[in-house]
């Protein structure tokens, strides 16, 4: 293929896509990242699209959303190995909640294996993916149906998320920065996402590498409040994704990586790696509740329980880096 070939189909499926990793890129031109980033690079200079690390997007400093179709097909080495290691730090018994997306949907497809979970959703897929697990309770918000990405949004939604406490959060997004933390690029969708943060004692965000110092239109998650990333290893040469890495790291963010580029589900197991921040607890003052009780909003009457909230434990076989907060 010509250069000018691939420069044409890489802007189509940036067009199309909104945002498209380099190594998805570079698998559907046939060629090598390295050439991949050059032809980015030329497209830049011209106009055409915005680099961002580890992948390209639609000029004008915000990549706007991929619909469903879009996203399932990205990056899915690297959402698989991520939904392993997140799985691990669901505990039996456990009340968490789940938000929409396609790294959480790969994770509610693992949890369907924890007895006693209790899983509070605004995402058709991620209860899809537990309904018929006999050992899950699955409660879902209400709200109106986006159907982009088969998510619940609206007032509905985050009302039905009022007076209720669980023990961890776990949700992606459009973009992840030290500087401003989670964001989304619909207005409806971050709301919601904020509403589910409120609920939880602790945030986990799972956020492959190319997502890392992409900023989007709607804060979610600012970083302070954000206790744990699950991310995949960034290419050796993707220097921006670690220094974004590291910049989290050095605001108190737990960051646990797994394995490298392919790992997963049909390529072997991924090397889990936690790399300890300063081991902060939850940052905001969301008491747990001391003894079991319902997750309807006013208490009593029938449900599902909660559990008090375990400790933010590491799954087994996971190892700690040294990456912690750098000195001032």
């Amino acid at each position: 293929m010509f250069a000018a070939e691939r420069r044409q189909l890489i802007l189509e499926m940036v067009r199309a896509n909104g945002a498209v990793s380099l190594r998805e890129l570079a698998r559907v031109v046939q060629t090598s990242e390295v050439t991949v980033r050059r032809d980015v690079r030329a497209l830049e200079a011209e106009g055409l699209l915005d680099r961002r690390h580890g992948g390209a997007v639609l000029p004008g400093g915000f990549a706007r959303e991929s619909g469903f179709p879009q996203k399932s097909h990205l990056a899915t080495a690297e959402k698989t190995a991520i939904a392993d290691l997140a799985a691990g730090f669901v505990e039996e018994g456990e009340a968490i909640v789940v938000g929409a997306g396609t790294t959480t949907q790969e994770l509610a497809r693992r949890l369907a294996r924890v007895p006693g979970l209790t899983v509070v959703t605004n995402s058709l897929l991620v209860a899809q993916a537990l309904a018929h697990a006999n050992r899950v309770e699955v409660v879902m918000t209400g709200g109106t149906l986006r159907g982009s990405n088969y998510a619940l949004v609206g007032s509905g939604a985050e009302q039905s998320l009022q007076g209720l406490r669980v023990s961890r959060a776990f949700l992606s997004g459009s973009g992840l920065t030290a500087e401003r933390g989670l964001s989304t690029s619909n207005m409806l969708s971050a709301s919601v996402d904020r509403a589910l943060v409120q609920a939880a004692a602790e945030v986990v965000v799972l956020a492959d590498h190319t997502k890392l110092g992409t900023d989007t239109m709607f804060q979610t998650v600012p970083t302070d409040v954000i206790t744990r990333l699950v991310t995949d290893e960034p290419p050796g040469h993707d220097d921006r994704a670690a220094t974004e890495l590291q910049a989290l790291a050095d605001q108190g963010v737990q960051i646990a990586v797994a394995g490298g580029p392919g790992t997963g589900a049909g390529a072997g197991q991924p090397v889990p790696e936690v790399v300890a921040a300063d081991r902060r607890g939850p940052r905001r003052d969301v008491p747990l509740p001391g003894q079991r009780r319902n997750l309807a909003p006013g208490g009593g009457g029938s449900g599902p329980q909660l559990r008090t909230a375990a400790p933010l434990a590491e799954p087994p076989g996971s190892r700690v880096a040294d990456l912690a907060p750098r000195r001032r």
